[in-house]
This record gives structure tokens, sequence and C-alpha cells, in this order.
């Protein structure tokens, strides 16, 4: 099923750019050079990227592992079923940052939050590109937020609707 009109460009390509510098240079501040960064797939992918090159600018150091996880499947809903699609990263006694494109129910995060401590992570702090905290139902705030926004479903920038719209270079809303 995808949501009818067009995608509506919500947050700007430039903003983004600039927040993933701001985001970056807190992170280095916070948690140090050399961390795990763990990125959720796939929606977080371009986020993810253009972060660790940000990290990068910043003086950081991380090494890159990825988490698949799904609750969505090619729904606009999310099932509330968490399913880990892939292998889980080694990150005993590391400092671990997630990186997720949405925190919307939280869910995904929180289970990912937890696996990681539970593999022996030392640390774990959220990173999110996007936070809907109207749709939170899992009591969970992300450390490190580049943008709030309301409750609309949004593609682009790697994030997608029933795997469309990946490749916008813009955060769009689609109704």
């Amino acid at each position: 099923m995808h949501p009818g009109g067009p995608p509506q460009p919500l947050i700007t390509a430039e903003a983004i750019g600039r927040r993933n510098a701001e985001l970056a240079s807190d992170i280095v501040r916070v948690f140090g050079r050399e961390f795990v960064m763990v990125v959720l797939l796939k929606g977080a992918f371009v986020f993810a990227a253009d972060l660790l090159r940000a990290l990068g600018q910043a003086g950081a150091q991380p090494r890159v592992e990825f988490l698949q996880l799904s609750s969505y499947g090619t729904a606009t809903e999310s099932s509330g079923d968490i399913r880990r699609l892939s292998e889980m990263p080694t990150v005993a006694g590391e400092r671990v940052l997630v990186v997720d494109d949405v925190l919307d129910t939280g869910r995904s995060l929180a289970y990912a939050a937890e696996a990681l401590t539970r593999a022996g992570a030392k640390a774990v702090r959220l990173c999110v590109l996007l936070d809907k905290p109207a749709r939170r139902v899992v009591d969970l705030a992300a450390d490190h937020v580049g943008f709030t926004i309301p409750d609309r479903f949004v593609v682009g920038y790697g994030i997608d609707c029933a795997e469309r719209w990946r490749e916008l270079r813009d955060v769009a809303a689609v109704d």
C-alpha cells in the first residue's frame, strides 16, 4: 500500500547537512573519538554515511557495524513485532552509538539497545535523524536527535515507503 499524492518536502538536504555536522561535534564531545557505530538497516544507511563523514571531520574514528531489524515490511504502520534479520555485531566491552532514521514508537530502538547491552556493550547511546514523540509507545528518548517532527509519514534521505522514495535528497512527507 502506498500513501496517495507526491512527497512534500519537509527538511532540505542542506539543513540535514548542517545538522549532521552539529550532531557529530556533540557526539565527539560526549562520547569521544573511538566507539562502535551500529547502523540500523535499511532506513538509516544514507544518514549514517553522511554522519560518519561528519564524525571524521569532527575527529572521530568509529568502527562501523550494521544491524538489520524489521517491523514494517511493506506497510506504513509498524506491526509492533521486531525481527532481527542479521547477526548481532561484536560489541563486548565497547561504547556503542546506535544510529537510526526515525524514532517513532520506540520499539525498534529499545530492542536494539537492549540486544547490544546483552551482547556486552559497555555503554549504548542512541542517535536518530528524526524524532516523532507523538508516536511513542515505549518510554525511550534518543541521546542525539537531528530533527523533531510531527506525526507524518516521511520518506527520502534513505527512508522509504514500501521500498520507494529512498533516493530523495530531502526528507519529505507523504499523505
